[in-house]
């Protein structure tokens, strides 16, 4: 039995491992402290588990009452680094949620000291256990298109997803490093998995064309807002129960949940376009847009047996009845086919040959991929023939495309990851 301890408890600590590690995993895990910088969002959280947690004041105090095997890290991106360092002293595993970290002095500190104690670092990319992309894997695995030599990347969010980065934390780069770091990591770890190489080199350029300034702004958030009647963006956080976790602790720290998305407070880009150079040659071309009219993503693939096309349409945007998936190849004798597209009701065949992936899918999020996550996190895989666990080093290679392109806009140049990253 596994003692594990979470620092952060906003909605993916609560809802994600705080609820199912203690209503599902009570013969391998028990979840023995929480604690976070917002004490009353702790205590809330806190009841949303299975069975009494307790509370702690300070994270120091609760690594050294409890002696964890394992504490998890769900806080505000930039802070992560501060209790991953900590845990990692205070002789403990540590599971972390992407990003890993923001910047690449955080980075770096994070690798010396996991060297130093010898401890694990677990980065939780659930994009690993979608289905559908593991569906993908398996036929990159297979050899469908033979060696790969370019990828093309589009991913898309819509003015309902895209916008929610820009009402919270995440708007402000001290915070969450830009989206490049946040939200990008998932499709950069995706790509390093997809073409099983390390990126060595990235150019890139962004701007903030819909977000920000760029609208006018009717007050600090939706709540009192002068523009009520008036913008396309307002939308009412006391329409659920969900976001008490928010409201009801405001008072502790003042944040504000429900951020105006065109507050001059914003200052990460909405619109990015990256090319990336990979040790094998490969090269990618990378595009993220965060105010599109539907939601969706484009992957394309190219190698010398064909070529992989991975087009999914979803969302709340728009065309959101357009959703679907579909993966095609092309290869060299003239054919064009159309793989099936597995879902959290269809399974792929790695998930027939490891049904402990599948225990406790359904009616998780993400669309099964958290549970499986969950399930190979806390019960263990008997094998990894995907390799769907990420290490530090994957963690380190995700965010470090999107550090070199930040640091690429920032000066404008080509960055190799060599420059910022001491163990490359």
């Amino acid at each position: 039995m596994k003692k594990y301890v979470i620092a952060g408890t906003g909605s993916r600590g609560s809802e994600s491992y705080i609820k199912p590690l203690t209503e599902l995993y009570g013969d391998c895990a028990k979840l023995c402290g929480v604690y976070d910088s917002n004490k009353k969002r702790a205590g809330l959280a806190a009841k949303m588990a299975a069975y009494d947690v307790p509370v702690f004041d300070e994270w120091e105090n609760m690594l050294r009452t409890v002696k964890p095997d394992c504490a998890i890290i769900t806080t505000v991106d930039a802070a992560h680094d501060i209790y991953i360092i900590s845990a990692l002293e205070a002789g403990c595993d540590v599971i972390s949620e992407k990003p890993l970290t923001t910047d690449e002095f955080k980075l770096n500190k994070i690798y010396k000291t996991a060297q130093k104690t010898g401890k694990k670092v677990t980065v939780t990319f659930n994009c690993r256990f979608s289905p559908l992309f593991m569906r993908v894997k398996e036929l990159l695995e297979e050899g469908v298109i033979g060696d790969i030599y370019s990828a093309h990347y589009e991913w898309l969010l819509d003015t309902s997803h895209g916008a929610d980065y820009f009402r919270r934390w995440h708007r402000e780069r001290r915070h969450s490093g830009s989206l490049l770091i946040h939200k990008a990591s998932h499709h950069f770890d995706l790509l390093n998995w997809f073409v099983s190489d390390t990126p060595v080199k990235v150019n890139a350029f962004g701007s903030r064309r819909f977000y920000g300034t760029n609208q006018p702004s009717g007050g600090i958030n939706c709540r009192g807002c002068s523009r009520v009647d008036k913008c396309n963006f307002y939308w009412d956080i006391n329409s659920g129960t969900h976001f008490k976790l928010y409201t009801d602790c405001e008072s502790e720290d003042g944040y504000l949940r429900d951020r105006c998305v065109f507050s001059d407070q914003i200052d990460i880009e909405d619109t990015l376009s990256l090319n990336i150079k990979y040790k094998s040659g490969i090269s990618a071309a990378y595009s993220l847009t965060a105010h599109s009219p539907y939601e969706g993503l484009s992957i394309a693939l190219n190698g010398s047996g064909g070529r992989l096309e991975l087009k999914s349409f979803y969302g709340s945007g728009i065309f959101a009845g357009a959703r679907g998936s579909s993966i095609t190849v092309f290869n060299r004798y003239g054919e064009q086919v159309c793989y099936h597209v597995p879902s959290s009701n269809h399974a792929t065949k790695t998930m027939l040959e490891y049904p402990e992936l599948m225990r406790g899918m359904k009616n998780s999020g993400h669309g099964g991929s958290d549970g499986m996550l969950r399930n190979a996190l806390f019960r263990g895989m008997t094998a990894d023939p995907l390799s769907q666990m990420a290490d530090l080093k994957d963690g380190a290679l995700s965010i470090g495309i999107g550090i070199a392109a930040n640091i690429s806009m920032r000066e404008d140049r080509a960055v190799r990851l060599d420059e910022f990253i001491k163990f490359m």
